[in-house]
C-alpha cells in the first residue's frame, strides 16, 4: 500500500471514530489520534482531520459545520458570535506625546513587535489583504465559520493617518473577505506595499522622525503614503457592495482614535469606511491626571466625542487605565466610577488596562526619578476587582489588561490572567459581576424560553435602553442597543441623515458563529433571536414617537436589515414607523 493510501485510511478512521463518538472531548479525540498515527511522524493534526473531511464531504453523515465544532481547537475565539479578525496599520508618525506609551519603530505607535497580533502584521509587511486573508485562512483550518466577521483595525490614531491610505487600508481589507468567502487567493499578487521595519531602531530622534524619515526612504517621491496606497472612495464602495452578499462578510467594522481627532468631518468619513464601532482612547476622565501624562487633550474633548459618536449611532468601546503618573489606587478608583457616573460617558465596551512600564516609554524617566511605582499585587489586584464588579449590566469588560509579553515589562504586572484572579477574589467576597462578558451564554444549549429584560439610563443625548434576551439564570444570550435622542439631539444630529430618527445602535446574537443559514437546535444563532430583538427595538421607538428607526448596519449585515423592511439610506438603514404603525 502506498504511503498515500495509508494516509488517506488513516485519516477516514480518525474521521468515522470522531463522528460515532457521542461525547468528544479532548482526551477522546487524543485517543483516536493515537490509535491511527502517521507512518513514524507522529499524529495528524486536527487541521490535518478537517483538511480531510473536506475534501470528500458527501462521505459522512455530518455536515461539515457539525463535524468542525466536534474538532473546534479554540472554540472562545468565536463564541461571541462572531470571528473577529484583528489587523494593524503600518508604522506612521503619531499626534500623541503620552509619557506611558511604547516607541517601537518596528510598530504602529502604542504597540510592541512581541506581541502575538503585531508578529503576524510584520510577518505580512503590514498589508491588509495578506493580514486578513490569511487569518481567515486560519480560522478555517481551525475548524472556525468564516461566515460573519468583525474587523479590528488596530494601530494607534486611525484618525492621523491620510484620508487615501484609510480608504485603501479597508478596500483592502473588504477585498479579502470577498475573495476569500469565494475561493479565490490573490495573495500572490499583492506587493510588499509597506518598507521592513523589522531592524528599525529607535534611535536618538525619537519615534514620530525615524519612522517618518523609513518610509521616506522607502518611497521615491519621498512621499509618506506610496502612490499604490493611495485608495479611492468608489473602489471602496464597489468591494462594500460585493461583501453585502460574499461568503465572509463583514458585520462589524471597529477602529480606534483619539477623543481630540473626533469631529463631525472624522464622525462622516469614518461611517463612509464602514465603521460600526469606535475604539476610544480616554485613559482617565481626571484632567491633572491627564495633564501629567501628557495626554494631549482634557475630559471634555472626550465627553463631546463620545456624544458625536453615540449621536451617530456608533459603539464605543473605551480604553481607560489604572496606575497613571500621578494616580493612586484610590483615585483611580474614584475616576474608574467616573465613566458611569456621568451621563457622558458611559461606554458600551471597556478596556481596563493597568500601566505597564516598558523600556522605549518617557516614564521610564519618571520612574527612575521615583516619580511613578507599579502597584503591588495587593494594591493592584483588589483595584482590578473593584472596578469589575462596579460595571453595569449594560457594558462588556473585553479586556482587562494588555498582551505585553513578561520580558518587555520594566515595571508592573505580569499576571497575564489577571482577571481571572479578580474574578475569583470577587467569588470569596461573594460579589457576582453584573458586566456581559461574565454572563454570556457562550457555547452553552439554551434550554426554555429567553425572557427580554429593558434596561433604561440616560446619557447626555436622551435615554438609552438596552435589551436583554435573557435564560431564567441571567444569562446573556442576545440583546440590542436603542438610542432616544432628545429633541435638541433629534434636530441636530451628527450626520444629517439621522435627524429626528431613534437609533438601533447595535444587534448582537451569541454562541458560536453558526455559517449563513444554518440553524441548531438550543443554539441562539439563526434561531430567531434577532429578529425578536428588532421587533422590540421598533415597538420601543414607536411608542416614544420617533417617525423613524435608523440602524449603523454593517456592510455584511446590509440584507438581513432589509428583510426586516429596513430601506436603504445613503450611511444607515431606516425603517419608517409612522408606516409600520398604518401596516399594522
Amino acid at each position: 500500500m502506498s504511503t498515500a493510501s495509508a494516509e488517506a485510511g488513516a485519516l477516514r478512521a480518525i474521521i468515522a471514530e470522531a463522528i460515532a463518538c457521542e461525547a468528544l472531548d479532548a482526551r477522546a479525540l487524543d485517543r483516536i489520534l493515537r490509535r491511527h498515527p502517521k507512518a513514524g511522524r507522529g499524529f495528524y493534526s486536527k487541521r490535518e482531520v478537517l483538511a480531510a473531511f473536506r475534501a470528500d464531504p458527501a462521505a459522512w453523515p455530518l455536515g461539515e459545520a457539525a463535524f468542525a465544532e466536534k474538532l473546534r481547537t479554540t472554540p472562545t475565539r468565536t463564541l461571541s458570535g462572531v470571528a473577529p479578525l484583528a489587523v494593524l496599520t503600518k508604522p506612521f508618525p503619531c499626534p500623541g506625546r503620552c509619557v506611558f506609551c511604547p516607541s517601537d519603530v518596528r510598530m504602529p505607535k502604542s504597540y510592541l513587535a512581541s506581541e502575538p497580533g503585531c508578529q503576524r502584521a510584520q510577518a505580512n509587511r503590514f498589508d491588509p489583504y495578506l493580514q486578513a486573508w490569511n487569518r481567515l485562512a486560519a480560522f478555517r483550518a481551525m475548524g472556525h465559520s468564516t461566515a460573519k466577521v468583525e474587523l479590528i483595525v488596530l494601530g494607534g490614531t486611525w484618525s492621523f493617518y491620510p484620508e487615501s491610505y484609510q480608504v485603501w487600508f479597508a478596500t483592502r481589507l473588504f477585498d479579502a473577505l470577498n475573495d476569500f468567502g469565494a475561493g479565490v487567493d490573490r495573495r500572490g499578487e499583492v506587493g510588499a506595499f509597506a518598507p521592513d521595519f523589522s531592524g528599525l531602531a529607535l534611535g536618538e530622534r525619537g519615534y514620530d522622525a525615524s519612522v517618518a524619515a523609513h518610509l521616506r526612504a522607502a518611497e521615491p517621491g519621498g512621499e509618506l503614503i506610496p502612490l499604490r496606497e493611495r485608495g479611492a472612495w468608489s473602489a471602496l464602495e464597489a468591494a462594500q457592495r460585493a461583501n453585502e452578499a460574499a461568503g465572509a462578510r463583514c458585520v462589524g467594522l471597529a477602529l480606534e482614535t483619539r477623543p481630540d481627532h473626533v469631529t463631525r468631518d472624522e464622525v462622516l468619513r469614518l461611517r463612509r469606511l464602514g465603521a460600526t464601532k469606535l475604539q476610544l482612547g480616554i485613559q482617565s476622565l481626571d484632567d491633572a491626571v491627564l495633564a501629567a501624562n501628557r495626554r494631549g487633550h482634557g475630559v471634555a474633548a472626550t465627553r463631546r466625542a463620545i456624544e458625536l459618536l453615540r449621536g451617530a449611532g456608533f459603539k464605543i468601546h473605551a480604553h481607560w487605565m489604572a496606575n497613571l503618573l500621578g494616580s493612586t489606587p484610590d483615585r483611580d478608583r474614584a475616576d474608574f466610577a467616573r465613566l458611569f457616573d456621568d451621563p457622558a460617558i458611559r461606554p458600551d465596551e471597556l478596556k481596563l488596562y493597568p500601566c505597564s512600564l516598558v523600556e522605549t516609554a518617557e516614564l521610564a524617566q519618571h520612574h527612575a526619578r521615583g516619580e511613578w511605582r507599579a502597584y503591588e499585587r495587593d494594591e493592584l489586584l483588589p483595584l482590578v476587582a473593584d472596578c469589575l464588579a462596579a460595571i453595569p449590566r449594560w457594558c462588556r469588560a473585553t479586556r482587562v489588561i494588555r498582551d505585553i509579553p513578561s520580558h518587555e515589562i520594566v515595571a508592573g504586572s505580569r499576571e497575564t490572567n489577571l482577571r481571572e484572579a479578580a474574578e475569583a477574589q470577587l467569588r470569596e467576597r461573594g460579589v457576582a459581576l453584573n458586566e456581559m462578558r461574565a454572563r454570556e451564554v457562550r457555547g452553552a444549549r439554551i434550554e426554555g424560553e429567553l425572557a427580554l429584560r429593558e434596561t433604561r439610563y440616560a446619557t447626555s443625548l436622551g435615554d438609552e435602553i438596552f435589551l436583554e434576551a435573557l435564560t431564567d439564570t441571567d444569562r446573556l444570550a442576545g440583546f440590542a442597543r436603542i438610542t432616544l435622542p432628545n429633541a435638541a439631539a433629534a434636530d441636530s444630529p451628527p450626520i444629517d441623515e439621522l435627524r429626528g430618527a431613534a437609533l438601533l445602535r447595535e444587534v448582537h446574537v451569541y454562541g458560536a458563529v453558526a455559517d449563513l443559514g444554518e440553524h441548531t437546535p438550543n443554539k441562539s444563532q439563526h434561531a430567531g433571536l434577532g429578529s425578536r430583538l428588532i421587533q422590540r427595538a421598533t415597538e420601543i421607538a414607536r411608542a416614544a414617537h420617533y417617525p423613524q428607526l435608523s440602524v449603523i448596519s454593517a456592510i455584511g449585515t446590509r440584507a438581513w436589515y432589509r428583510r426586516h423592511r429596513f430601506t436603504d439610506g445613503a450611511l444607515y438603514q431606516h425603517l419608517a414607523l409612522q408606516a409600520e404603525r398604518s401596516a399594522a
